[in-house]
Parts: C-alpha cells; structure tokens; sequence
C-alpha cells in the first residue's frame, strides 16, 4: 500500500478513536468544552458496554442537540461495518423527532459518511449496517417491537410520561445493556427527567462516576459573549424570578404546585401612583372584566352609587363576583409593550344582567376606555355580545380554555416581573364613599393575589393551571387584573399595537 494511503488510513483510525477529533477534523463543527465532557463520558460508556445511565440537561440553546446528534453521526459511523441500532425518543414525532432526524442526516453529509445515507421507513436513518430510529413517546404512540443496542435516548425528557418510557422504551436497551441518555431542561420535580436525576446522583454518591452533567446558562455565557449578550435581554424581557427563565436557563426545578406571585413578584407589582375616583382628562384606558357566575343568593346592596354593586366582602361562598379594573395605559415602556396602572376597581354581586349590563355601559361612557377586554366565556358571552353590540370593535371578547388561561397566567407573570403590572398607592381611607370601596377591593384583590397558587403541568407544551383554590377564595379581581396582557396583542384601535396616552377632549 502506498505511504500516502497508510498515512491517510493511520490518521482516520487514529480520528476515529475519539469524538473530539471527528467533530473537528471529519464534521468540521468542533464541541464545546461544556458539550465535550458529557460527550466523552457517554462514548466511553457505548464502547467499553459499561451500560451507563446520563442526564444531559443545558440551558437554552446552549447546543443540547447538537452534542446528540454529533454523538449519533459518531457512533454511527464506528457501527456502520458491525451493525447495531441507536433509538431516539421524543414527546413528539413531528416536530421534535423530525427535527433530530434531519440535525443527523445533514451532520453525516461529512467526507466520510457522504452518500452512504439511505432513509427508511419515514423514522430511520441507516449507515452501514447501522441504524438510527426515532420514535414519538407520546402515550398513543405505537412503538413496541424496537430494539437499541448502541444507544438509547430520551430527548426532552422532561415532556415524556415516566409510565409511557418505563413500560415501552426502557426494556428495549435491557438484552444490550445499552447505555442510555435523558436530555432536557429542569420542570417540577415529578418529570421522569427529574426523577432520573435524583437517581443517578445516588448512584454517583456510592461509586463516584460522573452521570448528571448541568450546564446552567451563566456556564454558556462565560464561554459564549454572544449568548451572554442574550441571556441578559432574555433576563431582562422576562425577569430572573420568572418560571420558564428559572427552568430553561438556570435549570431550576420548580415547586410543582407553589404560589403563583412569591414575595418579591408582588412587590414588583405595587406602583406608587394613586388611584382615579373619576376619568382623568390625560389618560388613556382599558377596562378588564371578568364576569362571575349565576347569583346564589337576592343582590346585595352596600350604599354604592349603583344597584348591587359591592366590595366584595361577604359575597356568596359558590361563585365569584362581576369584577372590573380600570387600567391607565403608558406606552412608556423600555421593552416596547406598555405599562398597566390600576387606578380604579368595580365589583358586582347577585346583579342581574340587565343592570349589569347598565351599569358598565354608563362607566364605558363615563371613562371612554379605549379597549374593554371580556370574559365571554359561559355566563359572560351573553354580556360581551351586547357590549360589543353597543360599543363596537373596541370590546374585544376572551373565551378560556385551559391552553388561553394558561397563555395568559404565563404572560402576566411576565407583565409582573418586568414591572409592566402595577397597582395603585393604598392612600385611599376607609369607610363609606367611593374611596372606601376602592380600598376594600384593593385589599380584597392583594388577598386573592397572595392566595393564589399556581400548578406546573407535564407534558409539551408546558401549560400552567392558575387560581385561587376554591378552598381558600375567589379569584375575580385577580383574573379581570390579568386580562390586561391582551391588549398587548393590539390591532384593537388606536392606531396600532400599543395604547398611546391621548388627551381627552
């Protein structure tokens, strides 16, 4: 054989020995150093047939998926002449497994797997006689029948259900002893990825062997200034305290049914400015109503200015009230969404909706908001379709399903964080009047506020339940408050996305 060949074949046996010189010399995409530790770890564990367990778990992209899918050309190219299968799980298959897949095939377009690459079955990526299969973990999924005997992996592992991987996907790496590799990001404490990891930091207290690798995103940003650069406007856009900034970024797990707003997001909540007992001729703004339920008991009556309308105080214990904020818009705002200032709080109890409907007309035409956001879910569609019928395409309708309540939970904990939310200055005495209401209704909402709690749901998607638990209150004055991150969405008039503060005439 010439010296050439011998040289070129000494120098490929030689890169192929190790994943850091594939990934530099044959992928031209050298790893990380964060990405190279967990990679080495797992190789050495497929090869030696050690049977390891990992949890990979990175910051954002920090560059997860591009370790696995540079581990997967790797091992496939050292199985391609010997065969052998590697499985991917995902929650789902379109997008997230597909997207694995194609990260793969555009990887093993290398000078050395070039061409060789033939794809079957919609799910298979085969080299050689090796192979790569992805499959969906989502419970219907039909994946029964699969056999892993390179490498088994769990990406997202905090979406998958535990029961779903350890009755179908775990058995299929046990005739192998395959090693096997969960990936994801932190969530509450009952995802299978973080039960993986309590495991296997047992597992390291007992024989010292490395298996959890974490890579929070202030590791990526002391390597990456570019990252650094966006982590700080992620930080900033979303607040440090808030739950997806926590998780995806600092890997955080989170306390699965918890309070909705700790004490340093309520305090990001209290504004300074007072409240308006009546329209101001320099602001602009929004109502948010979110109505309550049927009346249990006759209306209530508590020396208001309207029929029925009440503090809240002593309501009926089966049903929340009718309940109103009044919210100045300031378009001054450094993220470029507006700031909320409550300035004022209506309640109604056991009104009937005639009069209800009466008396938030005549406030819509005392106040002129120039957006009304409406609970037109159950009781409230009647009442929003006569409001928008009065008032025209200002009154913009809201029906809750779990995914919008979810949507909107989740922006205003932003809105909070940030300091986009505020409520008024508690200057106001109390007693009879209008200024006494205000402030029975502010401690009423400040109640509900600290009573809330919120549940962090498993599964894609990451929805949240939030409330109050029926157990310990009502929760009107909190989700009328919350509609306020609607008018974030704009094309609602005033010209654009944002309210701009008008002079009234």
């Amino acid at each position: 054989m010439p010296n050439r060949h011998r040289l070129r074949l000494y120098a490929l046996t030689r890169i192929l020995r190790r994943i850091d010189l594939f990934s530099r010399h044959i992928l031209a995409r050298p790893l990380r150093a964060y990405q190279l530790a967990p990679a080495q770890a797992i190789v050495d564990s497929v090869l030696r047939g050690r049977g390891l367990t990992f949890a990979v778990m990175m910051s954002r992209q920090a560059g997860k998926n591009e370790l696995s899918a540079q581990m997967e050309a790797y091992l496939l190219a050292l199985h391609s002449r010997v065969g052998g299968t590697l499985v991917k799980a995902a929650p789902t298959f379109a997008p997230q497994a597909v997207v694995s897949m194609e990260r793969l095939a555009a990887l093993l377009e290398n000078p050395l797997t070039r061409g060789h690459v033939v794809r079957e079955h919609g799910n298979t990526l085969t080299l050689g006689k090796a192979r790569a299969v992805f499959l969906s973990a989502h419970p219907e999924a039909n994946v029964v029948g699969q056999t892993a005997s390179i490498l088994l992996e769990c990406d997202e592992a905090q979406d998958v259900d535990p029961d779903k991987w350890d009755k179908e996907f775990a058995p299929m790496g046990a005739s192998a002893n395959v090693t096997t590799v969960f990936y994801g990001t932190a969530w509450t404490r009952h995802t299978l990825l973080a039960r993986v990891v309590r495991e296997l930091r047992a597992q390291e207290a007992r024989d010292g062997v490395r298996r959890v690798f974490l890579v929070p995103a202030d590791v990526v940003a002391a390597e990456l200034p570019a990252y650094a650069a966006h982590l700080e406007k992620e930080v900033a856009r979303l607040g440090r305290m808030h739950p997806l900034v926590r998780t995806q970024y600092f890997l955080e797990e989170l306390d699965a049914g918890a309070g909705m707003f700790p004490p340093e997001r309520r305090a990001l909540m209290q504004g300074s400015h007072p409240p308006h007992l009546s329209p101001q001729p320099d602001c602009a703004y929004a109502f948010l109503l979110d109505f309550g339920g049927p009346a249990a008991s006759a209306p209530r009556e508590d020396g208001g200015d309207g029929a029925g309308e009440a503090s809240g105080e002593g309501r009926a214990p089966d049903h929340d009230a009718t309940a109103l904020t009044v919210v100045a818009v300031d378009a001054d705002d450094a993220v470029g969404l507006p700031v909320y200032r409550v300035v004022h709080r209506r309640a109604w109890v056991g009104v009937d909706h005639r009069t209800l409907y009466g008396q938030i007309r005549a406030l819509a035409e005392a106040w002129n908001p120039a957006a009304i956001v409406a609970d037109a879910t159950g009781v409230g569609a009647g009442l929003t379709d006569l409001l928008r019928s009065a008032l025209g395409e200002r009154v913009i309708p809201i029906v809750f399903t779990a995914a919008r309540k979810s949507d909107i939970g989740w922006r205003f904990m932003v809105a909070c964080d940030v300091g986009r939310f505020r409520d008024h200055a508690a200057t106001l005495p109390t007693g009879q009047g209008a200024g006494g209401r205000l402030a029975e209704l502010q401690r009423e909402f400040w109640a509900q506020v600290e009573a809330a709690q919120v549940e962090y749901l498993p599964g894609p998607g990451q929805r949240i339940r939030w409330g109050v638990p029926e157990s310990a209150g009502h929760d009107d004055l909190l989700v009328s408050a919350a509609l306020c991150v609607v008018l974030d969405d704009g094309g609602w008039g005033c010209g654009g996305s944002v309210l701009v503060p008008r002079r009234r005439p």
